[in-house]
């Protein structure tokens, strides 16, 4: 990285912040709720838990080791640990190169919610068809996608401690005490204790092989796992800080905003539709079509509407920036150059590419990819295919390749106790890849419509 001494976060706080805003994102807001309602509820929230704390702790814990052993990010990281499978690296590398453009896409439209509501225009944003004239112009989309990534860069360009973890630590308490509020508000609404009801029951009759694979699949894109992240935040970390205290802490903060995020919505959703699948299977339009009507609705609801959204782009853009600072980074090490140009590089690049996800709504909506829209193929490129490809090869490379006891001697580093030392071998060597193969299989089958279990 040119001849600069690479960056740190100044201690534990600032990389558990740093690296729960990463996890914390989009995904967690309207996806995590959106699985819930259609896998179940109550039951899909008990698997989601078992698996974060199992399979997802394996996994983070695998690659932020990885990152902190090495001092490198994802790419560098695996030529150190084997040149024979440097190209896991540049495998994880692609990952947040794809999202990034897209996932700001997305940002840029929660910037314009959020605006919306800033200026009082609720009554205008809850009426039908806003949200798809919005995205089908040619030209505010991009603007608005222009200035979410111009914040992104504009906090990356500034560095790990001074940048990234500044702020971390500014939007994450900020995001759990509006969630908390909303949530704690959204429940006194009439009929919303019906939906809190089948959100936090667990009823087995629901359980079935697509809850389990439906929640191994979040936690990729809730976690920020298989995509170079936590590697590179972990080459951040200092050898002082308890490796594995710190994963359970992300964790908790992830899961935390997932399960509020659940409650903030399942339960407006039951109160303003009676809960009916169409209205709960939007996905992101359970976010820009359903909720500024439930706001609009509400007593003081522009208010509460203008809290949502402002928490919604925190959370964006916690996740945006590491996205961001995953690529800067890469592109630093293999460039050898500093991070100022770096962050150019990879701005003009993510502009560029995220042009057609922002246009394929509009002008470009005729133009598709195996049926489906850039911003469409694109997530599922990079969330159902090449996900679950990264971490099955890192699960291997851990589990056979450099051996568990590597990743163990980190995290015990300086004396620490590995406390799920064997929890870790079994599920990074038996349980991670036999899971990691099925979500694989699912998710390419579901995508065509064959999925028949």
């Amino acid at each position: 990285m040119s001849n600069e001494k690479r960056s740190n976060f100044s201690g534990k706080i600032g990389f558990v912040l740093a690296a729960a805003g990463s996890a914390v994102g989009l995904g967690n807001i309207w996806r995590f709720p959106y699985l819930a309602a259609k896998y179940g509820g109550g039951i899909f929230l008990l698997v989601y838990i078992v698996l974060a704390i199992t399979f997802g702790f394996a996994l983070m814990a695998a690659e932020i080791a990885i990152g902190r052993k090495t001092g490198l990010s994802a790419i560098g990281a695996f030529k150190k640990l084997d040149k024979r499978f440097s190209f896991i690296g540049y495998l994880s590398a692609l990952v947040p190169m794809i999202i990034l453009p897209y996932y700001s896409v997305i940002g840029g439209w929660v910037t314009k919610y959020m605006m919306m509501f800033l200026s009082g225009n609720i009554n205008k944003a809850a009426t039908d068809g806003f949200f798809d004239a919005f995205i089908s112009q040619p030209i505010e989309p991009v603007i608005w996608f222009l200035i979410y990534i111009g914040l992104t860069a504009l906090v990356v360009v500034f560095g790990v401690e001074k940048g990234v973890e500044k702020v971390s630590r500014v939007m994450m308490p900020v995001l759990v005490v509006l969630s908390v509020l909303i949530a704690v508000y959204g429940l006194f609404m009439p009929g919303a204790i019906d939906g809190a009801m089948y959100y936090l029951m667990p009823d087995f009759t629901k359980f079935s092989v697509k809850t389990v694979l439906a929640a191994m699949g979040q936690l990729f894109y809730s976690m920020s796992l298989a995509m170079g992240i936590m590697i590179t935040y972990g080459s951040y970390m200092k050898k002082d800080v308890k490796l594995e205290s710190s994963v359970k802490q992300i964790e908790l903060f992830d899961t935390g905003i997932a399960f509020v995020a659940g409650l903030m919505i399942i339960p407006g959703v039951y109160a303003f539709s009676g809960g009916t699948p169409e209205a709960l299977g939007k996905g992101p339009g359970l976010m820009f079509v359903t909720l500024p009507k439930v706001f609009n609705g509400m007593v003081f609801g522009n208010f509460v509407g203008t809290a949502f959204f402002i928490m919604v782009l925190f959370a964006a853009l916690t996740s945006s920036i590491s996205l961001m600072e995953t690529v800067v980074s890469i592109v630093c090490d293999k460039l050898k150059i500093e991070r100022k140009v770096s962050c150019l590089i990879v701005f003009l690049s993510a502009v560029i590419i995220g042009l057609p996800s922002c246009l394929g709504y509009g002008i470009w909506q005729d133009v598709k990819i195996i049926g489906m829209q850039f911003l469409d193929f694109f997530d599922f490129i990079s969330n159902s295919v090449m996900m679950p490809v990264v971490a099955l090869l890192i699960s291997v490379f851990v589990g056979y390749i450099i051996k568990p006891d590597n990743i163990i001697d980190e995290v015990e580093t300086e004396g620490a106790v590995f406390k799920k030392k064997k929890l870790f071998v079994i599920v990074i060597k038996y349980i991670a890849p036999i899971c990691i193969i099925l979500i694989l299989i699912s998710s390419i089958l579901d995508a065509f419509n064959i999925f028949t279990i």
